[in-house]
This record gives structure tokens, sequence and C-alpha cells, in this order.
């Protein structure tokens, strides 16, 4: 029988009745501040996600929707409700099609419905007002736990191959306009039961593991952590949100007990520094059991600084198509480099055309390695998504500094991770602001790794009053940013910088723009930028 996650949620809640799941902050309606956490057993989640598979059948059977039909699912994916909704519907027997919240353009969201072929939305009431003219029919996300469905029949979980779709992710950045569908079947889906058991492994079985949201439940990232949740019996806390405080984290420590800290790098670079200067914030994070980060790597600095102290530090490397790919920790000369996960079959190849993969000692220690998933991994992604030798290729670079342990040294194309560790097309940016702006734009290049979202440094083509050429550009650059996630779009004229002609640091040979150089060469000014945007 294949493993999948309502098998993994059923079997748990036999095992684990009484043991918390969900821990959910209760916050003070005038402050906002946390005034306590709230509990969710295992039990009490597992009747929960009944009562809304309960009303999902009957909602969608009244508008003659069968079983195994694709539904939209437009959620934050941060809320308790949510999870809900996500796993009432697959255990209802459909196909939830997962919207992040980032994705604020129904235009986007309706295409990508129609590619789909799915059968209905499931949104968040914070979309009502523009879901007017949606080509399917429209749910609304409520909480339905206050509805007596007890006496109403649940059919049996249904029966699947490992072909079967179980859900459609999309790709964290938009290609052409538009972010990609991202078929999970259920060979996928078992796969990342086992992975995530493994990832998710409690160092101490005397005690119960408690860990936090990665990121939304409409995302890999969560879903695939939350799969090794529930395995183990954890239980998961729902923070304020995704970049919460020190303060915040030294109460999930306190109060929930929390033992295994999940964030992207971003996030956890914010208490790394904290630390530096509080001590009881630095001996809760020295007492944490596994402290696992993603997305993009730590500054050294930080690394340096966690290693030093203690703090149990592992870097995970995933992306949606695959889930988690590569783990750190598992080399005692070199902590921090990452080999792939037991049980994938992947291959690192060489980006230069001259050099075999069979001669590893002769390999130059700057060589660089795509890492690419292998058809036969039970990992690969969807045939949709491979290349045309049948084998999914990440894009990902690496550079083998001991024989199976790898170093991530960027991408081989013009993608960067935002602050959340979901990507952004560049290049794609650059090339519409020259179509669109023709010669107010001598030359252009958008930086933004690790930020909220992307800057656009020009230099003019025209003599301009600076704010006036801005907002130009602003202008004729809108309509593109408006199809894409909230993390791909120059939001203001502020976020455009306008620097001399030949200012932007330029490579030696063909003169082409340095993107990483002009990150570090503006450091202080896009740290002004986002500072002003808060």
């Amino acid at each position: 029988m294949l493993k999948t996650h309502l098998s993994v949620l059923e079997t748990s809640a036999s095992r684990f009745p009484n043991a918390a799941v969900f821990r959910t902050p209760e916050l003070d309606a005038s402050t906002k501040r946390i005034k306590g956490w709230n509990s969710i057993t295992y039990q009490q989640f597992y009747r929960d996600v009944e009562t809304f598979a309960k009303y999902w059948t009957r909602s969608l059977r009244a508008n003659g929707i069968p079983q195994r039909s694709v539904v939209g699912v437009w959620l934050s994916g941060f809320l308790y409700t949510d999870v809900l909704h996500i796993y009432g519907l697959s255990r209802a027997g459909y196909i939830p099609q997962l919207f992040s919240i980032r994705l604020p353009n129904p235009i986007v969201v309706y295409e990508l419905l129609h590619r789909a072929g799915a059968r209905a939305l499931v949104y968040d009431v914070s979309f009502s007002n523009i879901l007017g003219d949606c080509p399917v029919p429209t749910h609304l996300a409520s909480d339905v736990r206050g509805l007596d469905l007890r006496a109403m029949p649940l059919s049996p979980i249904l029966s699947v191959t490992e072909e079967d779709v179980g859900f459609i992710f999309h790709t964290s950045g938009s290609t052409s306009g538009s972010p990609k569908l991202v078929p999970c079947r259920y060979r996928w889906l078992q796969n990342v039961v086992d992975k995530s058991y493994s990832i998710s492994y409690p160092r101490n079985p005397r005690r119960q593991d408690v860990s936090v949201f990665i990121g939304s439940m409409c995302h890999i990232a969560q879903s695939f952590m939350f799969i090794g949740t529930l395995q183990h019996g954890s239980c998961v806390i729902q923070p304020t949100a995704l970049n919460f405080s020190s303060e915040e984290l030294a109460d999930m420590i306190v109060r929930c007990g929390l033992n295994r800290l999940n964030q992207f790098a971003t996030f956890l670079g914010n208490h790394l520094r904290a630390s530096r200067q509080d001590s009881r914030l630095l001996a809760m994070l020295m007492s944490l059991d596994d402290v696992l980060y993603t997305g993009l790597a730590l500054p050294r600095e930080e690394e340096q600084w966690a290693y030093k102290h203690g703090i149990k530090i592992r870097n995970f490397f995933g992306s949606t198509e695959v889930g988690g790919m590569l783990l750190s920790g598992g080399c005692e000369r070199n902590p921090a480099l990452v080999a792939p996960l037991p049980g994938t079959s992947y291959r690192f190849v060489s980006t230069s055309s001259t050099s075999t993969q069979t001669q590893s000692t002769h390999r130059s220690t700057a060589e660089l390695f795509e890492l690419v998933i292998l058809a036969n991994s039970p990992d690969c992604p969807d045939v949709s998504l491979r290349h045309a030798d049948g084998h999914f290729h990440t894009g990902d670079l690496f550079q083998e500094v001991l024989p199976g342990f790898y170093l991530f040294r960027g991408r081989d194309d013009d993608w960067i991770k935002s602050e959340n560790s979901l990507r952004c097309d560049t290049k794609a940016i650059e090339d519409n602001a020259r179509a669109m702006c023709g010669t107010f734009i001598a030359e252009c290049v958008v930086v933004g790794t690790g930020r909220p979202s992307p800057v656009m440094f020009i230099e003019p083509g025209v003599e301009m009053n600076q704010d006036k050429l801005k907002k130009e550009i602003f202008r004729k650059i809108r309509l593109f940013h408006s199809r894409r996630y909230l993390h791909e779009q120059i939001v203001s004229p502020d976020m455009i910088v306008v620097v001399p002609k030949s200012t932007l640091p330029r490579t030696a040979t063909k003169g082409n723009i340095r993107r990483k150089a002009v990150e570090e060469a503006f450091k202080s000014q896009i740290d002004e930028i986002f500072a002003r945007a808060r």
C-alpha cells in the first residue's frame, strides 16, 4: 500500500491521539501581543479533517464536481483552518491545486486553473472582491468546525496508484509571465514521506519534538516538513509571522517547548545576529536539538558564530520540484558541506565541456557541477518538468570540496532567491525594462538576493530629472509586474536606482554587468531603500 500524507495522518492519530500536533497563538485583542498558545491534539486534528472532508464532499458534489477533480486553493497557508481545507479536500478525494497568497493577480490564477483543468476555486476572504469573473465556481474558505456533520457518511480514502496526482504546486518564480505547474504524483509523495521521516527524526525519543512553521502550507517546504512532523507524533507551532522576532522565538521555546527550529536562512540570520548581544537568546539557541535552515546560504560570519557556540545548524537544500535534496552535517572535516539524501539517485555534471566526471583526482578545486536528478530517482519531478534527456536539471551549481560532499555556488542562470527563498527571474525583468523603456535606459541590472523584492539599477540613456525618470520607467513596466509574485515585483519608483553612466561594475573581458558585485558595491544604499519601505 502506498504511503501518503493521509495514511500518515490516520496512523498517527491512532498512535498519538492525545499529543499536541499544533500550537496556535492567542493574541490580545487590544495589543495584538501573544497572551497564550492553544493546543490541538492529533485526535482533534483528525476529526477536523474529516469534518472538512464531509463539508467539501457535500459542497462540490452539489456543483456536479466528481472526485479526482482538481480544486484550486488560494489561501495564506499559515492558519490551522488552511491546513484543514487542504487536507480535507484531499481526504474528500480531490486534488488541491495550491496557490500562494503572494500571487496577487487573479488573471494569472485563472490561467493556471485552466492549465490544470481545475473545476472550482476555494479562496481566502481577502480575495472576495476580485473574483467576480472567475471562470470556475468559487467557494469561500469558511471555518466549518462548528457544523454538525457526524451523521454524514464519509467515503473511504480513495485507492490511488503511483502515477495518480495528489497535489499541484507551482514554481516559486515566474517563467514567461506565469509560474509553472508542478504536479506531484503519489510515487513522488511516497518519497516525500520517506525523506521527511529521516529529516524529522527525533534526537531524543523520550520527549515530543516541537518545531515551527517554516513557510506556507501552499508551498512545498512546510508541506514537506509537516509530513515529517506527523510521522513522529511531533508538534508544530504556528507563529504570528514567518520572520517572527527573537522575542517570539524565546516565548515559543519557554512556553511551547520548541526544541527544533526550522527557518529560511535570512530569518535565522536575524536571530544569530541578535544572539551576539543577548546571552539569554544565545543560550536558548545552543539548547535546541536542531536548527535547520534552507533557501539561501547563511552568511559565513553567522555560520561561523553558530558553529563556534555549538548551535546545531544544518543546511537543507531543496526546491519546489524535487523537495529536499541535500543535507549538511554528515562530513566530520567540514560540517557545512552538503550531500545527497539517502535513497536518491543524483548526478553532479561538470559545467566544463573538457572535463570528465570519472577523473575525480584531476578535478580543479574551482570546477563547478550542476545537480541533475536522474529519471530513476524516486523524487524526480513530473515528466512535464524534465529535460529532453529524461532527467531533471536543477540549474544549481556546486563545488566538490571533499569526495561526495559539496558547497553550493549559485546557479547557471539569472535567477536569484528572495528573502523568503522564493525565486525571481532577474533577466526577464531586465529584458522587459529595456523593451518598454527604449532610450530611457542605457543599461540596467536587477539585484535583490535575500531581499523582500528586487531593486533595479539603471544607467540612463537620456538627460532627465532622476525622480521623473524613475516614475516614467515604473509607469511603463507596471503592467508586466502586475502578473508576477509579490517577491518578483518592482513595487514602486523607490525600487529603481539611477546611477551615472559606466558606474555599475562590469567584467573586464566582455563588459557584462556583474550582478553580485552590484549588490556588494551598493549594499548600504539597498539597505536604506528597504529600511524606508518598512
